[in-house]
């Protein structure tokens, strides 16, 4: 009997893998946040942050990726995104070029604030 997986099904389970297995970077590496110094905007705390990582798992990663990880091909790749917050913000109110749709009359402001908290605590990963 031969088993056959589709490439989706093996994409799917090695996500599901690098989610589950712990990461071969040293132990400095893997410290927490109080620990280990993030990028992100000065005024952002962890609650912030955890809200905006919330809200684009519930309303941006079906097109920017599970934890912004995607091959920024088709939307871009949000850990890349430039340090501009006000070009961020107009993107997210307006949406962008017919390829994002607006999602202001959806987000309010702190979501949006929560959001960029977010974005900026991945960048670089």
């Amino acid at each position: 009997m031969q088993v056959r997986i589709g490439w989706a099904a093996a994409f799917a389970a090695l996500a599901i893998v690098a989610m589950v297995v712990p990461s071969a970077q040293p132990a400095a590496a893997q410290q927490s946040a109080p620990e280990q110094a993030k990028p992100g905007p000065a005024n952002a705390d962890q609650g912030m942050i955890d809200k905006g990582k919330a809200i684009f798992a519930e309303h941006c990663s079906h097109c920017h990726g599970f934890n912004m990880v995607n091959a920024g091909t088709i939307t871009p790749d949000l850990r890349k995104f430039p340090d501009d917050r006000p070009r961020f913000v107009t993107t997210v109110k307006s949406g962008k070029n017919n390829r994002m749709p607006p999602w202001g009359d959806v987000l309010s402001d702190d979501d949006i604030a929560n959001l960029w908290a977010y974005v900026t605590s991945r960048r670089g990963q």
